[in-house]
């Protein structure tokens, strides 16, 4: 692409990552308020983030195949303006019916998480789709800093706005949806060779096989995903009412408290983009370490509860683990595969990882029940296992084939049936290297 198209692409793709995370992040400040306002216990507090991630978890995979099928902007945009109105629903519900506004709160919130699916998980495999090698790299850890961005923004954004009243927070996102809509119309060029002519159960073995070779690579770089971003809102909720009860903090002061984790995520984030390129090994470890940094962060957490600044030292941590894991873990995905299957792969990962942010609040509410040292000695030992998985079942030698696959697949053409014939081509054998490193 060419470098200022390229430019306008990537600012437009990058801001349906961002858009897409203010749906949970901006809600988290005024969620004591809310828990006061229908007086909800911690659970069903935890469903405004619950519901919005886990709908948004079932649809990706659809959203994904789709796609893939009929192109990724004809997803993207009628995606946004479902967000969008969801988000309208439950704002009017808020404004007009008053303390029996819940339900319908939870039914808008539902209704943009379906519009969620379709949104930054279909961003990042078009960004696979526009960009290779180093340039891919770079530009999925920006798509994932614009990611952590607006996580970093939305707490201060969120508390902000909710000093007007806690449910104008929902009024702002159709406001920020409108102009990313108009950037993916008029900036993004997609490419017309990332669709699949497959029969539904043709494409559906294809992706099997996707699996079948790279299943343990693939199922690893899911899981660890999952639990970075389980851990990541799971203290974020712990910290909302945290934040009130033990400092004091409200408003905007409180937000820039809870930005503190996702600042050191977002920057982490955007480093890791720059450093990893296309270095296969480096990667592995940096996922590996990332999760690691994570788990030791938990671990902290549980051990020292009432120093003030070892506190901030590990949530801080915890972001810097996150932001090492994620752009790596985008790499390993979006490269796993050739185009006309990445959507539905990178929407699998994408489904996986809005369960985890499901997951997060609640799990860590049940577990504070039991107190603050369970709650994150159990994080630290979820991030371990991740960490221990990456270690032993992300292999070097298949993050090489697959990237191998990429370089020598030839375009996808269509024969008279209409069917990809060169969707699926063969490895070439591994052929021993001479010693001045050619093959």
């Amino acid at each position: 692409m060419p470098g200022e198209k390229s430019t306008a692409a990537l600012a437009a793709l990058s801001g349906v990552a961002f858009v897409m995370v203010l749906g949970n992040s901006m809600l988290i400040p005024v969620l004591p308020e809310i828990k006061s306002f229908f007086n909800l216990t911690d659970f069903k507090l935890s469903l405004m983030i619950t519901l919005f991630s886990v709908p948004a978890g079932l649809i990706i995979p659809l959203a994904g195949f789709l796609s893939d099928r009929f192109g990724r902007k004809t997803i993207i945009i009628p995606a946004l303006i479902l967000y969008g109105i969801g988000s309208v629903v439950a704002g009017l519900g808020a404004a007009f019916f008053k303390q029996s506004a819940y339900p319908v709160i939870l039914a808008g919130r539902v209704i943009q998480g379906i519009g969620a699916a379709g949104t930054s998980p279909i961003a990042m495999a078009l960004c696979g789709d526009l960009f290779q090698g180093k340039e891919r790299s770079k530009n999925l850890g920006i798509i994932e800093a614009a990611n952590g961005f607006g996580k970093v923004i939305s707490p201060v954004l969120g508390a902000a706005i909710g000093l007007i009243v806690w449910y104008a927070t929902l009024f702002f996102f159709p406001l920020i949806v409108i102009p990313i809509i108009l950037g993916m119309w008029f900036l993004v060029k997609e490419p017309d060779n990332n669709r699949t002519t497959q029969k539904v159960g043709e494409y559906l073995q294809s992706v099997k096989k996707v699996f079948e070779k790279k299943s343990a690579m693939l199922l690893t770089s899911f899981f660890g995903g999952m639990v970075a971003l389980l851990v990541l809102f799971g203290v974020l909720f712990f910290l909302s009412e945290y934040l009130e009860k033990t400092y004091n903090l409200k408003g905007v002061i409180k937000g820039a408290a809870l930005a503190i984790p996702v600042l050191f995520m977002t920057v982490t984030s955007f480093v890791t983009g720059l450093v990893i390129k296309k270095k296969i090994k480096l990667m592995k470890w940096l996922v590996f370490g990332g999760l690691a940094i994570i788990a030791g962060s938990m671990a902290l957490l549980g051990i020292f509860q009432t120093n003030t600044i070892l506190f901030f030292v590990g949530i801080s941590l915890a972001g810097m683990g996150t932001g090492l894991t994620l752009p790596c873990l985008n790499t390993i995905i979006t490269g796993s595969c050739a185009a006309e299957r990445r959507g539905i792969v990178t929407s699998l990962y994408g489904s996986v990882r809005f369960f985890g942010v499901a997951i997060g609040p609640p799990a860590f509410g049940i577990l504070l029940a039991g107190g603050r040292p369970l709650m994150f000695w159990s994080a630290a030992g979820l991030a371990a296992l991740a960490a221990l998985l990456a270690l032993l079942l992300i292999r070097i030698k298949d993050m090489a084939k697959a990237s191998d696959h990429e370089n020598q697949s030839p375009k996808p053409t269509a024969n008279k049936q209409g069917r990809d014939t060169q969707s699926t081509p063969r490895l070439q054998p591994a052929q021993k290297p001479l010693p001045d490193g050619r093959k």
